[in-house]
C-alpha cells in the first residue's frame, strides 16, 4: 500500500499534505468499494457545487457519516478518495443544494448545523487541519471535473462515470476520459541580492508575488519559465531550477515552483498581464514577509507556494541557484 512521504517544506505548503492512500489499484473492485462504503467508519465530504459543507462545533468538521448525507438527497457525483490511515474509506459527494437550507456562512442561523466555506477561505483562515485541507483539494478538483465533463469531448454524447469516479467512458464512441491537471510554472527570478516580483490588478492592495503562467503543449517546465518571464516582463532567464510543487484546486492545476537566474535586468511590463513588475531587494522581501514593509507592501500568505519561494530566497539568497 502507498504511504505518504513528504519533506517538511512540502508539507508546509497549502493543499500538499493528503494522508489518504488513494488505492488506485482497487478503483474497479466493486466488492472492495462497497465494503468500504457500507462500513460505519466510512466518512464522506459533501460539496454544494464547488464549496464544501462543514459541520459546526468547537472546530469545523467536513466529514459526514453516511446517514447524515441522506438529508441532502441523491448526489450528482460520487468519488472514492482513498483509505484513511485506519483503513476506513473516504468519499466525496457532489450536490446542488436547495438555498432554503440556509447554509451561507456570512450570517448563519443559530438553528442550522452547517456552513458553506470555500476552499480558499479555509486555507487562508487555517480553519481545518492540513491533511483535511489536502483531501478537500482532491475532492474539489475531482467533483469540478465531473461537473465540467459530462459530455464526451470526442463525439458530444453523454459519458458515464466508472473506476470509482476516476474515469468517464463514452458508450457511443468508446472514448475514455481522465481527470485533467493543468501544469503551471511559478518562478522567482533572481539577480543577486534582488528578485523580480509582479502584481495583477485583482491582487489585494500592495501585494506582489512571483510571476506565473501555464505550461503549453510540447513545452518543458524550464522553457515555460523562460517564456512567461519574457512575455510578462521582457527579462531573459538562463538557469532554471526546480523548488517544490503544489496542487492548486482552482479548479485543478499543479503549481511547479522554480527559481530562475536573470541574464538581463531591464523590465518592460506587459500591461495586459500585469499591473506592475519591479526588482525588490532581499531585505525588502524579508520586510514584506514579516508585514513590516515601509510602504505596506505584502506577499502571498503561507498557504501559497509563492510565499515559500520568497521565504527560501530570503533565507538562502543566491544559494537557491546552483553554482
Amino acid at each position: 500500500m502507498a504511504t505518504t512521504v513528504m519533506t517538511a517544506l512540502s508539507a508546509s505548503i497549502g493543499f500538499n499534505f493528503n494522508p489518504l492512500d488513494r488505492r488506485s489499484d482497487k478503483r474497479d473492485d466493486h466488492a472492495f468499494l462497497e465494503h468500504l462504503r457500507s462500513d460505519p467508519a466510512a466518512r464522506f465530504l459533501v460539496f454544494d457545487g464547488d464549496v464544501p459543507l462543514l459541520k459546526r462545533g468547537s472546530e469545523y468538521d467536513p466529514w459526514f457519516v453516511a446517514s447524515e448525507t441522506t438529508a441532502f438527497g441523491q448526489p450528482l457525483h460520487s468519488v472514492f478518495l482513498g483509505e484513511d490511515t485506519d483503513g476506513s474509506g473516504r468519499f466525496a459527494l457532489g450536490f446542488v443544494l436547495n438555498p432554503a437550507l440556509n447554509l451561507a456562512p456570512e450570517d448563519p442561523s443559530p438553528g442550522t448545523a452547517y456552513d458553506r466555506i470555500d476552499l480558499r477561505s479555509l486555507a487562508l483562515q487555517d480553519l481545518v487541519a492540513a491533511g483535511t485541507l489536502g483531501t478537500l483539494a482532491e475532492a474539489k478538483s475531482m467533483l469540478d471535473w465531473h461537473r465540467r465533463h459530462s459530455f464526451c469531448a470526442n463525439c458530444g454524447s453523454t459519458s458515464r462515470v466508472t473506476t470509482a469516479g476516476w474515469q468517464r467512458v463514452c458508450d457511443a464512441c468508446g472514448a475514455r476520459h481522465f481527470p485533467r491537471v493543468d501544469p503551471v510554472v511559478i518562478m522567482l527570478v533572481i539577480d543577486g541580492e534582488r528578485c523580480l516580483l509582479g502584481r495583477q490588478r485583482h491582487f489585494a492592495s500592495g501585494m506582489y508575488s512571483a510571476l506565473a503562467g501555464f505550461v503549453e503543449p510540447g513545452e518543458t517546465a524550464e522553457d515555460a519559465v523562460r517564456r512567461e518571464v519574457m512575455e510578462e516582463a521582457r527579462v531573459k532567464c538562463a538557469e532554471v531550477v526546480y523548488f517544490a510543487s503544489q496542487p492548486w484546486p482552482f479548479p485543478s492545476s499543479l503549481m511547479i515552483g522554480c527559481f530562475a537566474q536573470a541574464s538581463d535586468t531591464d523590465i518592460v511590463v506587459d500591461t495586459a498581464e500585469l499591473e506592475d513588475a519591479r526588482w525588490f531587494s532581499r531585505q525588502e522581501v524579508a520586510a514584506m514577509l514579516a508585514g513590516t514593509h515601509a510602504d505596506g507592501l505584502s506577499t502571498p500568505k503561507p498557504f501559497a507556494i509563492a510565499h515559500h519561494l520568497l521565504q527560501a530566497y530570503v533565507e538562502k539568497g543566491g544559494l537557491v541557484l546552483p553554482g
